[in-house]
């Protein structure tokens, strides 16, 4: 009866909120396998069906953590002192926060949510580019390409965390033969590059690509 009545207690007082930020926790810790209704409804001692109640069904509760964890990363403040630098940072955001957060990440990206989570940072962007006179079509396009080029190296970088040693891209390619390849290049290959360096050159060469420096050469005003 007491266990009844403090469940029932906990339930009066529940907000949605504390649902969905013990459930990011939760796959932030351990990982989005351990994200169960029994396991949340566990961890925050109310029965099963408050949870549903709360948030609705699981699918529910993962695209509102999903929104929710979005809502945070966007803000984090927007440092710069150009528009290509403001820009550049929009991006390093939705990059840093994905790799900081991984759990959530790959929670988002296996539900076809990955664009709800950076919605908030996209939107950002958006601004930014609009600042520097990139408007309309040009805008979406450019938009896409950043994050393109953002979301590519996200994957990279998860990927790396989960294949085995000998299927990474570097093990393959150390054990092919092509007599037709410069044997540093061949060499190579076969090392990792720094991906964050490499992230930062190319997300900077997209970005000059398409935020002019001087608003004055503006193709877009």
């Amino acid at each position: 009866m007491a266990e009844t009545r403090s469940r029932s207690n906990r339930h009066a007082g529940l907000e949605p909120t504390e649902v969905l930020d013990r459930a990011i926790a939760l796959v932030e810790v351990e990982g989005a396998d351990a994200l169960t209704m029994r396991r949340l409804a566990s961890e925050l001692s109310v029965a099963t069906t408050s949870i549903y109640w709360h948030v609705g069904n699981r699918e529910q509760l993962v695209a509102a953590m999903v929104r929710r964890h979005g809502e945070r990363m966007a803000e984090a403040p927007i440092i710069g002192d150009t528009a290509r630098d403001r820009v550049l940072a929009v991006a390093r955001l939705i990059w840093e926060g994905s790799l900081a957060h991984r759990g959530i990440t790959r929670l988002a990206s296996a539900h076809g949510l990955s664009s709800l989570h950076a919605q908030h940072l996209e939107l950002a962007m958006a601004r930014e580019l609009q600042e520097a006179g990139v408007v309309g079509d040009a805008a979406r396009d450019a938009l896409r390409a950043i994050t393109a080029c953002v979301g590519g190296f996200i994957v990279a970088a998860l990927l790396d965390d989960a294949l085995p040693t000998d299927h990474r891209r570097t093990s393959v390619l150390a054990h092919l033969e092509d007599p037709g390849l410069d044997p540093a290049t061949r060499s190579a290959l076969a090392t990792s590059s720094h991906l964050p360096s490499l992230f930062d050159t190319t997300l900077r060469a997209v970005v000059d690509s398409i935020v002019p420096a001087d608003l004055s050469a503006n193709a877009y005003l």
